[in-house]
Order: C-alpha cells, then structure tokens, then sequence
C-alpha cells in the first residue's frame, strides 16, 4: 500500500464516516493541533530520563490518538470512537496533585527555559492550550462527540507547565524568574 492516496490533492480530506471536508476546516485544524501535540509529547517523552514521567507521558500519548480519531470522525455517521473519561481526567489531576507535593511554592512567574526537556515541557503546554481553543472553536459550529475533550485538555496543559516545574527539580535547574 502507498502511503500517498492523491485524494487530497484538491484540498479536501476525508473524515471517519466518509465525509469529505476542506483541509482547512476547524475540525481539520482541532485533529491536527491534536496531533501536533502528540509528536511534541513524543520528543517529550524519548529525552525524559524519568520512567515514571514517561509511563504517564506514553498514556497521554494515547489518550490524545484517541482524541484525535474522536475530532477526525464525521459527526453525522454513526462511527464513534472512544475518546477520554472522567478516569483520564483523574489521572492527570492525581499526577499534578503528586508533583506539586514535591514543588516549591510558585511565588513568581517563570520563563519557559533553562533547560531542553523544561522548554520541551512547556513547548507541550502552549501547544495543548492551543489545540484546546481550536476544539472550543469547532464545538462553536460543529458537534463534538466526547464533552471531557475541553476539560482533559485544559488540564493536560496544567500537568505540562507543573512537569516543567518537575523536571527542574529533579534535574536541579533553577527556574529562570521572569523579570518585568
């Protein structure tokens, strides 16, 4: 099987269900900021020099493919996909709620540097911010199949800017205070 169909060379792409739509569209851009996000966790999770951080990392990973499929699916088919639950949810809350226990208190605001993986982390964290507005954007004009996709996103990018606070100190980095 080749890996090039030709059948978006006109701009349209098909969605799961048969739909075909311009790749432009919102739904198009949400599934894609999705996966964009994906790739960065990728490269998140091959530095992590912590095996704990990267089980969490690698069940992200797939809870964002199965986001991605979800926002992929045409929302008039009855082809429906697993997307994230209120255990998902969970689970980065509980992981957040374990690094924090090991943080200092944040009494600054800090710059997104100071190390790779850190700037990595928060590479992960504006990305998630911005594939969450393209998914409140597409459910503003289209149906979307999973209603805990906004709140896994929101709070995945919380888990990402506290794993960079994380890393810094396990990797003994200073965080890098923001100076007005």
């Amino acid at each position: 099987m080749k890996i090039y169909t030709k059948t978006g060379d006109t701009g349209f792409t098909s969605l799961f269900g048969g739909a075909r739509i311009s790749k432009d569209d919102i739904r198009i851009e949400a599934y894609g900021t999705v996966d964009e996000l994906n790739a960065f966790v990728g490269s998140l999770y091959d530095a992590c020099p912590d095996d704990g951080t990267k089980q969490i990392l690698f069940a992200i990973q797939n809870k964002l493919f199965n986001i991605g499929s979800v926002l992929a699916c045409d929302p008039t088919s009855d082809f429906k996909l697993d997307g994230v639950g209120p255990e998902d949810i969970a689970m980065v809350e509980q992981s957040i709620d374990a690094m924090e226990a090991t943080l200092a208190p944040l009494k600054n605001f800090i710059l997104p540097s100071g190390h790779p993986l850190i700037s990595a982390a928060h590479v992960c964290r504006t990305v998630c911010r911005r594939a969450e507005r393209r998914v409140v954007s597409l459910q503003k004009s289209a149906p979307v199949d999973d209603h805990h996709i906004t709140v896994y996103l929101n709070r995945l990018s919380d888990y990402f800017f506290v794993l960079a606070r994380y890393l810094a100190t396990l990797m003994k980095v200073e965080e890098i205070k923001w100076q007005s």
